[in-house]
């Protein structure tokens, strides 16, 4: 099990609703949180049996229309 934590601009419950609905559709995740009111508006994300590549999740977010950079 790999723990992706990354920095968004997903502020509101719609995007953010609409970003966890199409990463559990799109990947092999086991769950997907966005902290709305953290300043970094942070997404974590838990990958299945199957390791996702980061920057294909960062990608993935960025087609979607947010910003998504890995949280160090």
């Amino acid at each position: 099990m790999v723990i992706g934590i990354f920095r968004t601009n997903i502020c509101t419950h719609q995007d953010k609703s609409f970003v966890i609905t199409a990463l559990l559709s799109h990947f092999n995740i086991i769950s997907c949180t966005i902290d709305t009111e953290d300043c970094d508006k942070v997404m974590r994300v838990v990958n299945g049996t199957v390791a996702v590549a980061e920057h294909e999740i960062m990608l993935f977010i960025r087609h979607l229309g947010f910003q998504c950079d890995k949280l160090d």
